[in-house]
């Protein structure tokens, strides 16, 4: 499925699936640009990235997408750019072990792996919608199952922990991805999410200690490769015959039900207002990225 000219945009592109979602929808052809925090390591991934794919268009921005300062500086870089884009896909994520709050005070875990999809989404609508079939793909988790969210306690201040705010963002993101869906109906943009699988990249290695020797453990006994990690992603950013799908949850690039509590509308909507107060500003509506 050619890609070629398509604008697509990958977060936490220089590492695990992000990296290989960038990798194979660049050998499709399109201008691949990846958002990450180490600019060393982002210029060391797109020269390879070219090199691979014979694509010159694959670019870096950096950026730290836990706060909002990060999120403003990667939506300007692209803007200047960029006067459309076809296809964003929130990938940047990370589980801590201890609570750890962002530059905005904000608790890590909602503040990267919910808040930078969720305000990033919102800057760049206007170019989304500039397309002629915008794309937003959120990268979930089966991590979502068996979680609530605690509306009252969304940054997790009392009883912490890394694996609960971990499941909580994974269940926003399939909240976020329904409400969005919902308010883009009728639009020339969709937005679905994905679990990607449990796959053997650097994912939890930010942490130390018993953590990261259980998670690499579990990814030598039971992890799938990065390259199978990213499937579900590139299909929902490529695949032609899901340009009417919005609003869906894919697991190896099938549409499958997610838990019972994902679809409650008033909660979605109730996260959606939450999230725009945390975010210091509304969400940019559908209507005015389509006037």
């Amino acid at each position: 499925m050619s890609m070629k000219d398509k604008i697509v945009i990958v977060t936490g592109g220089t590492d695990g699936i992000g990296r290989e979602t960038g990798r194979e929808i660049a050998a499709r052809g399109a201008h691949v640009t990846l958002i990450g925090r180490n600019a060393t390591k982002g210029d060391t991934v797109i020269r390879a990235l070219r090199s691979q794919t014979g694509n010159e268009q694959i670019h870096f921005v950096q950026a730290d997408l836990s706060s909002r300062r990060g999120v403003m500086h990667a939506a300007e870089a692209l803007k200047e750019r960029f006067g459309h884009i076809d296809v964003l896909v929130n990938n940047a994520g990370a589980l801590y072990q201890t609570r750890q709050l962002s530059e905005d005070g904000i608790e890590m875990t909602l503040a990267l792996n919910h808040l930078g999809y969720f305000q990033l989404t919102s800057e760049l609508l206007g170019l989304l919608a500039a397309a002629d079939q915008g794309r937003v793909v959120n990268v979930a988790s089966a991590a979502h199952q068996g979680a609530k969210l605690d509306l009252a306690d969304l940054q997790l201040e009392r009883g912490y922990s890394g694996w609960t705010a971990y499941s909580r963002s994974k269940l926003a993101n399939i909240y976020f991805t329904r409400e969005l869906a919902r308010r883009l109906a009728g639009t020339r943009v969709t937005a679905n999410c994905l679990h990607p699988g449990f796959v053997a990249s650097a994912f939890g290695d930010n942490n130390s200690g018993f953590v990261r020797v259980l998670f690499g453990l579990a990814k030598r006994v039971a992890a799938i490769p990065e390259c199978e990690g990213a499937r579900t992603s590139v299909h929902l950013a490529t695949d032609p015959s899901l340009k009417l799908v919005s609003g869906a949850y894919f697991d190896k690039c099938e549409p499958v039900r997610a838990s019972a509590v994902s679809y409650d509308e008033a909660i979605a909507r109730e996260l959606w207002n939450r999230s725009e107060l945390l975010c210091g500003s509304p969400f940019k509506q559908a209507g005015a990225a389509f006037s």
